[in-house]
């Protein structure tokens, strides 16, 4: 009999507050806050310090590790849609209060590394890795056109609203400027040494900045239109013939502070201050002056020049001859180091993710609020005031700062612990909640104490730090070893637990009670009873259930074996060609498992020291192995960032677990084998839940095989199949399984048909059947089902799915189309179904004669159905038009004026203040003197 094995999946993932490579961004609230955190979309409260929603990405249908998160836009039209980029050059728009995916759209091959709505938010474009750009209409859900032209990898894009443009900017070092009326490049600027990395333009879109890797930021005045742009150049001395019609326009460059490379530039939404993030620990803010400030500057700059040019020996009276008459129109001429002004430095004292301005108005005093996320897996929010920066808000308690090396379970399941470099952190391991957060040294290696009131680390410098879990502080250090404590290992009976470390020594160590220093109370310290000196370094070491054996595994790649209570050597085990990194032995103390720096993990016999079997576990050092209590089954992971499942009795593997994005250093499994902790790189800690679904070797392995055929079949795909008619259009598992479910609805219809004509054959031949329609329609006519299959169809793999059927069941969808458009029914559904079936089968529908009939009657109702919507749109537009004109009238003021009315009242409030405000006293003596004269 085949024997069934409970599958374990992927429950939670927490501990990551911010990470990746998304931008942060604030909401159209300006409350919430948007950071990717890995394959996650976090949606925080900044003030309340919690995450509100988790987005998080489907798993791939073929399988693998969800992707990142790399692009975040938050739609301008809408307060809870949000455009999300991933790594597989996917992009979904979620609603963040229904935490519900409600677009997809997938059109690139690479990575999303740029995201953009227009001002309207009828319009998406995305950049990608692969040197693309995609226009998306954002309420059909499909793509418009794509842009090609750069040579690397899309950083960052604009929309300019005021001349329908679209910037682009790519690490090749170029800017382009896009026309989105004949989808052709326009302009392309070269100025910039270096890949450019970001890009930003003020709200009424007058200058745009560009940041690379060069020392000064570059600002473009941006031309409205054509007649704009040739003002523009004529005021600034420059020939049209030259310029070209340009629509950036070169002002000059701001000097920056910081050598490192720029990785963000932004305008706040008032655009009376400009951000730029550099790959570092600081953020550059500059203001923007006024025009009078402005002209100042240039006035004193061009005053400067003359000083300047006069000490070389040139003719003071004769250049203010020359000069004298043009020095107002020198006055106007205004670069961009006389508009933007340095205001200050934020310095942080970790690497800087990215930043954003908040959008609300700030309070009295603060210029600003900035968000900024840390690489150091944390959120900032500061207040800007004209000088000085003040942090308000943090949030950093719900994960580690660093990798989270150690991962260990309470005897019941209900604590887990986890350190980094420098805290420890108690969890809940089922919601995922961080308890208490305690500082600590460099942990390696941990055990909970039981009663789960104590927890004991052992750390880089040797030593031995026990914490109180209850009170969250450190209660006592001990000097263990001379180097770093690789591993701790409890003994069975509880009463102690036994340490090896880098100076070549296993320590057995007992608990107990001692005095206070103040004597009000005992707290639990450790004493070192006995000592066993090895060769080489000790890096884990392992005590039988038993409490028979003591294994430790050496530096120099062997395990040595030796008797607990008398400390004599057993039996040594050799055949791993590189350091055993972890061990472990199972409960009934038959088994060893062993990994290595080496891939492989061995099964070991505690009975004789025989290696069983040898197996290439890992794609990298195997750095964890835990068997499932009261079994043979082994949890191992390793540096590929894979959990996977063995079964030692067999040899074979059970289960490959993704979802890590970076190395995993640690794993625990819960004493009754329910779930599984895992802790990585990434800074996530992820727990692996069992089951009750049952699955079999042969299947597993038979999943394998096929997905990687498919991952093959990708690579090597006919870029024939992926000529498309619509730009945006891709080749997915979605896509084939609508292609299925339509030519299985066609299907279905036809047999229906085909029964409903037997039907009436056999009613006028006097037979008295009752027609009992088919169950799996739904009680809808063969049309209707039809029509509803399609409207499942989702708009982006719609495309797809009529490229993959065959010809026959296109002409019977063609059939369809005349029934629809004629009732009215999804007429712009039918329209596009139309034009993709024209254009994909133009060729054989022009050949085969039984297509002419279904073309001739589908062009007669086709106009005609597009031009009776286009009547009801019109009609609606008109009364909603008319509507907004009586409520306007019936109003005191436009809607549109009451903003403009309130500052002319405000002024002119301010204007009667001033004008009765009292005369200072030396003025009035002044007047007086002057009278009595």
């Amino acid at each position: 009999m085949v024997k069934a094995y409970l599958r374990y999946e992927e429950g939670d993932a927490f501990g990551v507050v911010s990470a990746g490579q998304a931008r942060v961004c604030y909401d159209k609230s300006g409350k919430l806050l948007l950071v990717g955190a890995l394959e996650k979309c976090l949606v925080w409260n900044v003030k309340q310090g919690r995450c509100v929603s988790a987005l998080t990405a489907p798993a791939p249908s073929s399988g693998g590790v969800r992707p990142q998160v790399t692009a975040l836009a938050p739609s301008p039209s809408s307060s809870t849609l949000v455009a999300v980029g991933y790594k597989d050059g996917a992009i979904l728009v979620w609603d963040m209060v229904k935490g519900t995916c409600e677009t997809v759209l997938k059109g690139h091959k690479g990575a999303i590394t740029a995201l953009a709505y227009n001002k309207s938010g009828a319009l998406l474009a995305s950049g990608s890795t692969d040197t693309n750009i995609i226009v998306w209409d954002a309420v059909g859900e499909a793509g418009l056109y794509s842009l090609r032209a750069h040579r690397d990898q899309v950083t960052d894009l604009l929309f300019l609203e005021n001349c329908k443009k679209l910037v682009s900017s790519s690490k090749d070092t170029n800017v382009r400027v896009w026309d989105l009326d004949t989808q052709s490049c326009v302009q392309r600027v070269v100025s910039n040494r270096s890949a450019v990395w970001s890009l930003d333009a003020d709200p009424l879109e007058r200058h745009l900045i560009i940041g690379s890797a060069d020392p000064e930021l570059r600002v473009y005045g941006i031309a409205l239109n054509e007649v704009y742009g040739q003002v523009l150049q004529k005021d600034s001395g420059r020939d049209l013939a030259e310029t070209n019609w340009d629509i950036l326009l070169p002002l000059g460059t701001i000097k920056r502070q910081s050598a490192d490379r720029v990785a963000t530039v932004k305008f706040n939404s008032s655009g009376t201050l400009l951000g730029c993030q550099v790959a570092g620990k600081t953020v550059e803010v500059y203001r923007i002056r006024d025009e009078s400030e402005m002209l100042k500057k240039a006035k004193r700059r061009k005053k400067r020049k003359r000083k300047k040019t006069s000490t070389k020996g040139e003719d003071m009276e004769g250049e203010e001859n020359i000069d004298g008459d043009d020095h107002e129109d020198d006055a106007k001429e205004i670069l961009a180091s006389d508009m933007f002004e340095l205001s200050q430095v934020v310095r942080l004292k970790q690497k800087l993710g990215s930043f954003s301005f908040s959008p609300l108005q700030p309070k009295k005093g603060v210029i600003a609020t900035i968000a900024l996320a840390l690489q150091n897996n944390s959120l900032e929010v500061y207040e800007l005031q004209e000088q000085t920066s003040s942090r308000i808000h943090s949030i950093d308690l719900p994960g580690h700062r660093s990798d989270v090396r150690v991962t260990v379970l309470s005897a019941d399941s209900t604590t887990l612990m986890t350190a980094s470099h420098n805290a420890v952190k108690i969890w809940n391991p089922r919601s995922g909640t961080c308890l208490r957060t305690i500082e600590s040294g460099y942990g390696l290696c941990g055990i909970i104490v039981p009663g789960n009131r104590q927890a004991i680390l052992g750390t880089k410098a040797g030593t031995l730090e026990i914490f109180d879990i209850a009170a969250a502080e450190l209660i006592q250090v001990v000097d263990a070893h001379g180097g770093a404590v690789w591993s701790l290992a409890p003994m069975p009976d509880g009463s102690g637990f036994v340490s090896g470390g880098a100076d070549h020594d296993v320590k057995f160590w007992e608990y107990q009670l001692v005095q206070s220093t103040d004597k009000s109370s005992k707290h639990l310290s450790v004493r070192n009873t006995r000592l066993l000196r090895m060769t080489d370094d000790v890096l884990c070491v392992r005590t039988s259930p038993d409490a028979k054996y003591i294994a430790v595994a050496l530096l120099d790649s062997t395990i040595k074996v030796f008797f607990s209570d008398s400390l004599k050597f057993f039996v040594s085990l050799y055949g791993h060609k590189l350091p055993v990194l972890t061990m472990d032995i199972s409960s009934d103390g038959a088994l060893l498992a062993s990994g290595s720096a080496d891939k492989n993990l061995k099964i070991w016999g505690m009975d004789f020291g025989d290696c069983h079997r040898s197996l290439f576990a890992h794609g990298d050092s195997v750095m964890a192995v835990q068997f499932v209590p009261k079994t043979h089954y082994i949890f191992s992971a390793g540096k590929d960032g894979v959990l996977k499942y063995w079964d030692a009795d067999k040899f074979e593997l059970l289960l490959t677990l993704e979802g890590h994005h970076a190395e995993v250093w640690c794993l625990a499994v819960s004493p009754y084998g329910d779930f599984v902790v895992t802790g990585s790189h990434d800074r996530s800690i992820r727990r692996w839940d069992r089951t009750e679904e049952p699955f079999f070797i042969e299947e597993e392995r038979e999943k394998r095989l096929e997905s990687m055929f498919e991952a093959v079949q990708d690579d090597s795909k006919d870029e024939s199949l992926q000529q498309t008619t619509e730009v945006g259009a891709k080749h997915t598992q979605e896509s084939l399984t609508a292609a299925d479910s339509i030519i299985e609805a066609l299907d279905m219809a036809e047999e229906e048909i085909e029964r409903m004509r037997l039907h009436k054959t056999e009613s006028g031949n006097g037979k008295l059947v009752n027609f009992q329609p088919n169950v799996m329609m739904l009680q809808l006519s063969p049309s209707a089902y039809v029509l509803r299959t399609m409207v499942a169809v989702r708009p982006s793999d719609l495309e797809q799915a009529l490229v993959t059927l065959p010809f026959t069941d296109a002409l019977k969808l063609l059939g369809y189309l005349r029934d629809w458009i004629s009732a009215g029914d999804q007429v712009e559904l039918v329209c596009r179904v139309a034009t993709l079936l024209l254009r994909i089968h133009h060729q054989q529908l022009t050949a085969t004669a039984a297509a002419r009939p279904v073309l001739t009657s589908l062009h007669s109702v086709l106009h005609a159905g597009i031009q009776k919507m286009k009547d009801t749109l019109g009609f609606n537009l008109a009364a909603m038009g008319h509507i907004q004109h009586l409520l306007t009238k019936q109003s005191d003021a436009a809607s549109k004026a009451v903003g403009m009315k309130l500052l002319d009242i405000r002024a002119k409030i301010a204007k009667k203040r001033e004008e009765n405000k009292p005369k200072p006293r030396k003025r009035q003596k002044k007047l007086e003197l002057s009278r009595s004269i």
